[in-house]
């Protein structure tokens, strides 16, 4: 294992934090706050930002969708740039962090923003971040990635800095008590499938990353498993939301893939069912995962059978690997979360056809920790995957 580690976002978890943002950001710093819709006005969440901000001087920008435009995040460039804004406070789940970290680096650059997506413009600089977290799911709370679209095209492409990594995060998870339930669900297959692709993967001996990778997924299952019955007591509502926020946070801040392959593909292939069909993230990543394990089940056999055993307590035999997958899809299924998709409104060959269209024009024709998963195989994985 040769890797380099670190991670210096700080983490205020736990009730009443959002006050304690007054203490990481400079009361001299003009402060651009970035939100999505108007729940966080409904359920007291903009209240407590606006209480901590009061010794500060700040502007707002809202309306970032989920899975965050380029064209819309571009508007809050704008604001950045003529406001001369000195930090940036993303308050939301992952959308809301990603257009934030967007703008951060956009408003450094006198380009198109996109060049940032394409890779023309590295990010070297950017306007400081910080999130006060509303919805757990992607981990980009304390992570350097962030996911943006291009509505015009349809095209969904992701970019990693450092110098977008929030500086701080707050996690309250008594924010999430006034969460529909699909979206606590996506949370739920989101953070398992960030765990998946950083561990069903070639074997490497390393026994921290496997063991905390375990855990995670352990418990992301047992919180599967209480989701009907999470809030039979406000003290076990409690609990479940604070072990989902943490376990979302701690799948994807690049602790348990230090050292390790990561594969990713599922997220490449999922990636073009948002942009195209508007299926959820979570979702998007549940049609494809059962299907492309089956697909690549001789280079994941041995993993998928550690799984079997450490995760779902599975007993040995020549079929573990399979029914680990039976098991992963189970999972999803006992959710209510699809493995196939639907929301296609052509034929199912020129759906695969659209989707393959959209991943060859984003260069993705090599996916997977070893590279080896071609277009054609994409297209054989999407056989199984599109009803």
């Amino acid at each position: 294992m040769e890797f380099s580690f670190v991670n210096p976002t700080h983490i205020r978890f736990g009730k009443g934090q959002i006050a304690t943002i007054s203490k990481h950001i400079p009361s001299n710093q003009k402060v651009l706050v970035i939100y999505g819709g108007g729940s966080i006005k409904r359920n007291g969440v903009y209240d407590q930002v606006v209480e901590a901000l009061k010794e500060h001087t700040w502007v707002e920008f809202s309306g970032v969708e989920p899975n965050p435009t380029m064209e819309t995040m571009d508007k809050a460039v704008t604001i950045a740039k003529q406001e001369q804004i000195d930090f940036i406070l993303a308050v939301g789940g992952g959308s809301v962090i990603d257009g934030a970290k967007y703008v951060a680096a956009a408003a450094c650059y006198d380009g198109p923003g996109w060049d940032i997506l394409t890779g023309k413009q590295r990010v070297s600089k950017a306007t400081p971040v910080g999130a006060v977290l509303t919805l757990a799911a992607t981990g980009s709370e304390s992570n350097a990635g962030a996911v943006i679209t291009r509505a015009e095209t349809h095209h969904k492409l992701s970019f990693f800095a450092p110098a977008v990594r929030p500086q701080f995060a707050v996690l309250d998870p008594d924010v999430m008590k006034t969460l529909p339930e699909h979206q606590l669900i996506n949370g739920v297959v989101d953070a398992w499938v960030h765990v998946c692709e950083q561990y069903i993967n070639t074997p490497t001996g390393a026994i921290v990353q496997d063991g905390y990778a375990e855990a995670l997924l352990r418990s992301l299952h047992t919180l599967g498993q209480q989701f009907h019955q999470r809030d039979d007591t406000e003290e076990s509502g409690d609990q479940w939301r604070a072990n989902l926020m943490w376990s979302a946070n701690q799948a994807l801040n690049g602790l348990i893939g230090a050292g390790v392959p990561q594969d990713w593909a599922t997220h490449m292939i999922g990636h073009e069912l948002t942009a195209l069909y508007g299926v959820d993230h979570g979702r998007s990543l549940a049609i494809i995962h059962p299907s492309l394990l089956r697909h690549q089940m001789a280079d994941k056999r041995a993993k998928l059978e550690q799984m079997g055993q450490n995760v779902f307590g599975l007993t040995a035999g020549d079929d573990l690997a399979e029914r680990t997958v039976d098991a992963i899809e189970a999972f999803y299924h006992s959710l209510d979360v699809a493995t196939q998709l639907t929301e296609h409104t052509e034929g199912k060959e020129q759906a695969i056809e659209n989707i393959l269209g959209q991943l060859e024009a984003h260069r993705m024709v090599k996916l997977g920790e070893n590279r080896t998963i071609t277009l054609e195989q994409s297209r054989e994985i999407l056989e199984m995957a599109v009803q």
